[in-house]
């Protein structure tokens, strides 16, 4: 017997042969055949307030699991909604896919309601967006964007979902259904002459540094560049930060930068963060070998150096079977002990002294030092806990103050308002952790409503907001470049977060003394609600790092 699906059904059951368990999206009129297939069979909907939530959500769990996080949302405006968390994503190489209701066929450029470019308009943040033709192949089309957002860079996929597509009948199942392998994905190799020349390029550097992008912070990515460094005493080094080399996390890891003699870029693109490979960041005479996935970005790299002859070597190759390769290489070798790791790594943990011990000198607004100390040892009673650091200066503290065995940051993009619905996403992730948010007064603004969503599906975390009434990351720039006297346009309200959260269902609390904040992270955590801390703290730039 021939059993006939619609679109929506082939959608939903090639999601359930992926592996897919839940679904992250906000309803519409153009996706609600996909929801009527989810009522049978299929994945669980995480059902959010706004579109960029749920692409947020999707990209968090990408990072965590290192499976595509898939997001659900409608047409035209809706769909419009996920292009800043798409481009999130791209820029901290994370893989999901966006499936976006679209317009129907029959009615294209014929002034459909809420038509709109949608390929078009998300291929500029996406690895690679397109809009779905034909019923028989939607579920050969999802496989594609499953397997194209793992392959190489992971990153984001856009596939449009014409309307008429949903509802039409996709004709017999067993064609119609992709094969288990064409979810996999497409892998890059490098050869093993190409590991022992560059294996032998490092042994003869004297200060050598490998450097790793955003995606091999993640999965098995840190255990490798470790496994790499105890072999040859190199330093192997992830890097993922906005603020690149002055990312307060990295400590004075700038000094030690300026002096390497080779870097390996491994997966790590020349850009910004390394100020371009140019002087002061990188010493001149440094030279590079760039291992990467994509043809474009070797490009770039020779095209921004003013000499060519420091690219000793380009590569196409995935970044993570390739440092694997490295190490079966480097473990044929002898590598003698030297100082240069242990310099680097000093550096790069290197915290000022007086932060062990700093307090804050008025009655009632905290240093976010104090605050980082009291969420460090509120998650160090985890051994599985999740740190989610978001907003400017604030953001900048906790990173460098707060370490945890999962970390999730909003990445090279440098934005902000990711935060919650990360948190979310974790808890799926992580059902028992404990689960920390940092993030500014500004930055909550953006998703406050997402408590809502996390009371209603039942994903408590703990979110410390850093209140200092402004903006005080643009504050900061106008202090440093314009003056006291020319400040603008930054001031917030006392809004007293807490209670927001307590409207919606949750668990919150004030704080204004330091004494206050373990016991009230132990009540926020027992709660079982999604919570907020609304902790007043003073207006403090994010910390510069120097040993001198």
């Amino acid at each position: 017997m021939t059993v006939q699906l619609r679109g929506a059904e082939l959608i939903v059951r090639t999601l359930s042969k992926a592996g897919v368990e839940w679904l992250f999206t906000l309803s519409g009129n153009q996706i609600m055949p996909i929801f009527d297939a989810t009522i049978d069979e299929g994945p669980e909907l995480i059902h959010v307030r706004h579109e960029a939530a749920a692409v947020h959500m999707a990209d968090a769990w990408g990072r965590i699991t290192g499976q595509p996080g898939i997001a659900l949302v409608t047409a035209g405006p809706g769909h419009a909604n996920t292009l800043s968390a798409l481009y999130v994503a791209l820029a901290a190489e994370s893989p999901l896919v966006l499936l976006s209701g679209h317009a129907p066929r029959s009615q294209l450029e014929k002034g459909a309601f809420q038509e709109m470019a949608q390929a078009e308009m998300a291929g500029h943040v996406t690895k690679a967006s397109w809009r779905a033709g034909d019923a028989a192949q939607l579920g050969q089309e999802l496989a594609r964007a499953i397997r194209t957002a793992q392959s190489g860079r992971p990153g984001p996929v856009h596939l449009s979902l014409p309307f008429d597509l949903l509802e039409s009948e996709t004709g017999e199942l067993a064609k119609a259904l992709p094969a288990a392998d064409d979810f996999q994905p497409l892998l890059s190799l490098l050869d093993i002459q190409t590991a022992e020349q560059t294996v032998a390029e490092l042994s003869r550097a004297e200060k050598p540094l490998v450097l790793a992008g955003p995606s091999m912070t993640r999965g098995l990515g840190p255990e490798l560049l470790e496994r790499l460094s105890s072999i040859t005493h190199l330093p192997a080094v992830g890097m993922e930060s906005p603020r690149g080399i002055n990312d307060p996390s990295f400590g004075a890891f700038a000094e030690v930068l300026a002096q390497a003699d080779l870097i390996l870029l491994l997966g790590k693109q020349l850009d910004f963060t390394l100020g371009f490979a140019s002087e002061p960041v990188v010493n001149s005479g440094c030279r590079l070998i760039h291992i990467d996935p994509e043809t474009r970005v070797l490009e770039r790299t020779s095209r921004l150096l003013d000499d060519p002859t420091r690219l000793v070597a380009a590569y196409q190759a995935d970044p993570l079977p390739a440092l694997r390769q490295l190490i079966q290489v480097a473990e044929q070798n002898d590598w003698p002990p030297n100082n240069w790791c242990d310099e680097v790594h000093s550096a790069i943990r290197f915290r000022p002294a007086e932060w062990k011990n700093a307090a804050s000198v008025s009655a009632d607004k905290l240093l976010p030092v104090e605050v980082c100390r009291a969420a460090q040892q509120f998650l160090a009673a985890d051994d599985d806990a999740v740190f989610v650091s978001d907003g400017g200066e604030y953001g900048q503290w906790a990173q460098a103050c707060i370490e945890a065995p999962h970390r999730l940051i909003n990445g090279p993009a440098g934005s902000i308002g990711s935060s919650i619905p990360f948190a979310m996403a974790a808890r799926i992730a992580f059902p028992d952790s404990r689960i920390v948010v940092t993030l500014g007064d500004g930055t909550f603004g953006f998703h406050p409503m997402e408590f809502e969503t996390a009371v209603r599906h039942k994903l408590p975390f703990v979110a410390v907001v850093g209140h200092d009434a402004c903006w005080n990351a643009e504050r900061q720039i106008q202090l440093r470049d314009y003056g006291e006297n020319r400040l603008i346009g930054c001031d917030l309200l006392p809004t007293r977060y807490d209670r927001v959260v307590e409207a919606l269902g949750g668990h919150g609390e004030q704080v204004t003394e330091a004494p206050q904040l373990l016991p009230a992270l132990e009540r926020a955590f027992a709660s079982g609600l999604p919570a907020c801390l609304n902790v007043v703290i003073q207006k403090s730039a994010a910390p510069i790092i120097r040993r001198s």
